[in-house]
């Protein structure tokens, strides 16, 4: 690649780039490095790199001293820089050594990320991430906490919680973090297979075994060998398939329907459901030794009302989605739609939300999703203590009007008209919420 397509390409990423020589003067600066430090280039070109970024990390922890001085690459370390305005903007820097066609060592080369909206977004409320999953919930947070010491165990486990409360979701970030991550994930849900069906499903079975046993087939005990078996509602199993599945979880082997030969189990099982198990093996109707046998860890995912918290950062990612899905451009919520989301009760939890939002993206006529586009069922059993939905309301509309700010490089008017309100009004809910305008 010759020098002029390497600068075409330099110019056109987003990434700052700028190269120094031996003695820490500038030699190359692109215009990503110009926008996020508000230096020209002309002004940068010949100046020491400390005197251009008045960073935090010069004086101790120089990422182009640690390589020049070592000969290592530093990849993403975090710091600040101060650009012209004197604001402080948090950034992402990566350095390596510059090298001429020669081979011979000339100097050093930084790129560095804008990534103040990362650190923003952090600020804007505690995240618990673990897995694919993130929360603000105090109640799942706690589900969260004990995720990975259960994942570095091989331990059968149960997972709780209502229909559409996220179960397999938990249950593949525990895969994930396992030891068996990189093996396969078999899901099986028992009450979606019909009961004639279920054991050669879950065990396979050999050729001629039953009529229109053509050929060998593998059950999901065999295809989730050496990763995990998710047994989805577990509580709807016959009282036959729970003696055997006590067998194969006690002993870890199992038979194909129509073989004689034991074939050992290798994968870790995770056993869900939205039943009362406890209330069932009273009532005889699921057995106490199979309960004692799934129930060594439980994680009991709390539903959607119990934790409100969440209903915004789940709305967003839901519409990400669906706008992508359906090719349209719709940008946010109405607070009328946040009122009715933190007033409603969600009986299908998470999976409610997201068919809703989904139905909203594809009935919304304009860029702002509005009460109108949301099923009717739902505008009628908001019942939440209007103080309750009022506070909540309000965090949504702070994060909203935070991001707009962030998003337009904090111009209030921009950001009003995005907002669809009048420049006033957004001061007034700027001093409202105690917004720092930067």
């Amino acid at each position: 690649m010759d020098k002029l397509s390497s600068e075409i390409i330099l110019e056109s990423i987003s990434d700052g780039v700028f190269t120094i020589s031996e003695d820490y003067r500038i030699t190359y600066f692109n215009s990503a490095a110009e926008k996020i430090t508000g230096i020209k280039r002309e002004e940068a070109i010949g100046l020491s790199c400390c005197e251009v970024f008045k960073s935090n990390m010069c004086e101790s922890h120089c990422p182009l001293k640690h390589t020049f001085e070592t000969g290592e690459s530093v990849k993403e370390q975090r710091g600040y820089i101060v650009n012209l305005s004197g604001q402080r903007v948090s950034v992402s820097v990566s350095s390596a050594l510059l090298y001429n066609e020669k081979g011979e060592r000339i100097g050093g080369v930084e790129t560095f990320r804008d990534i103040s909206a990362i650190e923003h977004l952090r600020s804007l409320g505690a995240l618990k991430r673990t897995g694919s999953m993130v929360t603000k919930s105090e109640a799942m947070k706690k589900v969260l906490d004990v995720v990975p010491s259960v994942a570095s165990s091989n331990t059968t486990l149960l997972v709780t919680g209502e229909s559409g409360s996220g179960k397999e979701v938990l249950a593949r970030s525990i895969h994930h973090l396992s030891e068996v991550g990189k093996g396969p994930f078999i899901a099986v849900n028992c009450a979606a297979i019909p009961e004639t069906l279920l054991e050669s499903e879950l065990f396979g079975y050999e050729k001629g075994a039953f009529t229109g046993a053509y050929q060998n087939k593998k059950g999901r005990i065999e295809l989730a060998s050496k990763g995990t078996l998710f047994i989805d509602e577990v509580g709807e199993l016959t009282p036959l398939m729970q003696v055997k599945l006590l067998r194969v979880l006690q002993e870890r082997t199992y038979e194909s329907l129509g073989s004689v030969v034991s074939k050992k189990m290798s994968a870790r099982v995770i056993c869900a459901t939205n039943s009362n198990l406890e209330k069932m093996v009273a009532l005889g109707t699921f057995r106490q030794d199979l309960y004692y046998r799934i129930n060594v860890i439980t994680l009991e995912i709390p539903p959607l009302r119990e934790r409100k918290e969440d209903i915004i950062m789940l709305s967003h990612q839901f519409l990400d989605r669906f706008t992508v899905v359906n090719n349209k451009r719709v940008d946010r919520f109405s607070q009328e739609v946040y009122q009715t989301f933190f007033s409603y009760n969600w009986p299908g939890n998470i999976r409610e939300l997201e068919n809703v939002v989904e139905r909203a993206v594809v009935l919304c006529t304009s860029n702002v999703i509005e009460v109108v586009d949301l099923p009717v069922n739902m505008r009628q059993d908001s019942q939440e203590e209007p103080l309750i939905a009022h506070s909540l309301v309000d965090v949504a509309e702070k994060e909203m009007i935070e991001s707009t700010l962030l998003k337009n490089d904090y111009n209030v008017s921009k950001s009003a008209k995005e907002l669809k309100m009048h420049r006033a009004t957004l001061y007034r809910k700027i001093a409202k919420y105690d917004i720092e305008i930067k």
